[in-house]
């Protein structure tokens, strides 16, 4: 089994999305004792933004068709998503910009568009300063969840997973009660899928 780990916070050892992340793969290689690892840290080495590239030996194409072959080649994708004003890092957004490829990840049809990469199973470690859930005032501001669930859903992976820490901002006290109620959620996810 392969599993994809892929950070996107600017925090390095601060970063509670990365914490989480860590955590996530930690359960599933104890869950899966031959599981296959491969990391990107996209703040570390983040990838240029897209382009279009006539040249398929280009650098950037060349980076952009290894990035797409290691998400076709995985099982599981263990996604460190931050909330970076009211969404995604702009980190996370070029790896999304190199993994969402018509012809490779989905097709267009004439009912459609149809995702071509199914059968994998995502999880995502969202980490927020403030609360963002689905009854609480700023719900409204959330395009950080919905934006993942489309872009996934639209390449045909429906059962996005999500371990959130919300109100991470608010105060040390608030943080470890997040932290503590995602690690909770880790346990259940992993027990779910032995």
């Amino acid at each position: 089994m392969k599993l994809l780990h892929i950070d996107s916070s600017a925090l390095g050892g601060y970063s509670v999305s990365r914490q989480l992340t860590a955590d996530i793969v930690a359960e599933l290689k104890r869950a899966t004792p031959n599981l296959a690892i491969r990391y990107h840290d996209l703040a570390a080495q983040p990838l240029p933004h897209w382009t279009p590239v006539a040249d398929a030996s280009d650098p950037a194409a060349v980076l952009g068709t290894e990035m797409l072959e290691e998400f076709l080649a995985a099982d599981v994708v263990v996604i460190g998503a931050p909330m970076y004003n009211f969404a995604i890092s702009s980190q996370l957004k070029a790896w999304l910009d190199r993994i969402l490829v018509a012809g490779k990840t989905f097709r267009y049809t004439a009912n459609g568009p149809e995702g071509l990469a199914g059968g994998k199973r995502v999880i995502v470690a969202s980490s927020r300063g403030g609360f963002y859930g689905k009854d609480t005032p700023a719900a409204a501001m959330d395009f950080q969840e919905p934006y993942l669930r489309a872009a996934f859903a639209f390449i045909g992976i429906h059962d996005v997973e999500f371990v959130r820490a919300e109100g991470i901002a608010i105060g040390d006290e608030q943080k470890a009660a997040a932290l503590k109620s995602a690690r909770s959620t880790i346990g259940t996810l992993v027990a779910k899928a032995a």
